[in-house]
């Protein structure tokens, strides 16, 4: 029985990843800016705050670096050797932004939990006028990735840098009050908040990440739904060895074995496949299909790669 494949590429248009790594670039250099403003803003006003906050926007850095240069080696064409091209580099690149995350987690918990037994007093004025250009900047570049946190790689990095905004926020908040009522423990109360914002933020990464990077079927995709929309296809008598799963976020594709009859023209297995392209597109936000036509007498043995109905995790 022959096979037919289909393929269809949905590669966003290069103007529009250039737009996003124009804006990744500059909101690196903010950023930098920024994290240099806040180490010597708290050396200055010896705010051990601000300078944590320094550490925080560090890792902004280092997120805004790692995505803007996965966006651009995602642009890169497939190869011989990498026939998908680059595309799953921006999910490593989402991991390893989600772990740092919850390492800033942590560390604000510890350096909260500190300042809780120990408060330190701090300069508020110079901690207000810092901590409001940090709040500035990163409001800036966040809302700038609003429109590309259909990316999990932009999400992650937006991540970070709306978190260090409301950590700014926070700062500030807390530089008010302690200016005129020396309350230095506020702090500490607000770091906490931050630290558990910043954490339930990574764990929604790090779990689209172990979807993408386990070849996952991917989240809003109900597997039944597609399989069931395959079958009701007129001359489909059954489809077998479905799998579906991203390459990166919002790029999805899709293969598998198609029982028709043996006796089916060109015409109708091409208008079988065109049906398949119409729903893979339009109800399920598929974009990348290949299908190989069986007839009943095709014996494709024990598919290690086949779901088992049977077996219960």
């Amino acid at each position: 029985m022959r096979e037919e494949h289909h393929h269809r590429h949905d590669h966003s248009p290069a103007g529009h990843m250039h737009a996003v790594g124009d804006k990744l670039k500059w909101a690196v250099i903010l950023t930098f800016l920024v994290l240099l403003a806040e180490v010597a803003g708290g050396l200055w006003a010896n705010s051990l705050a601000l300078l944590s906050d320094a550490g925080h926007m560090l890792t902004d850095v280092a997120s805004l670096v790692v995505a803007w240069a996965a966006v651009r080696l995602s642009a890169r064409p497939p190869s011989n050797s990498l026939t998908y091209g680059y595309h799953r580099i921006t999910i490593l690149a989402a991991l390893f932004n989600a772990l740092a995350l919850v390492a800033i987690a942590f560390f604000i918990g510890g350096e909260a939990y500190r300042r809780i037994l120990n408060p330190e007093p701090v300069q508020g004025n110079i901690l207000l006028i810092i901590a409001t250009i940090g709040l500035v900047v990163n409001l800036y570049v966040g809302l700038g990735m609003r429109g590309h946190s259909e990316n999990v790689n932009i999400k992650s990095a937006m991540l970070h840098v709306m978190g260090d905004a409301a950590a700014s926020a926070g700062v500030i908040l807390a530089g008010v009050v302690m200016y005129f009522t020396d309350w230095y423990i506020l702090d500490p109360i607000l770091s906490i908040l931050i630290a558990l914002l910043v954490a339930a933020g990574a764990w929604r990464i790090i779990k689209e990440s172990y979807i993408v990077l386990m070849e996952g079927t991917p989240p809003g995709i109900k597997f039944d739904e597609v399989e069931n929309a395959i079958r009701s296809i007129a001359g489909v008598k059954d489809v077998h060895d479905l799998h579906i799963w991203s390459l990166t976020s919002n790029r999805n594709a899709m293969s598998g074995h198609l029982v028709v009859s043996g006796d089916l023209s060109v015409n109708e297995t091409q208008r079988i496949l065109n049906e398949i392209e119409n729903i893979s597109t339009d109800r399920f936000n598929i974009g990348h299909t290949t299908f190989q036509f069986e007839n009943d007498d095709h014996d494709h043995g024990q598919d290690m790669f086949g779901i088992d109905r049977n077996w219960t995790s």
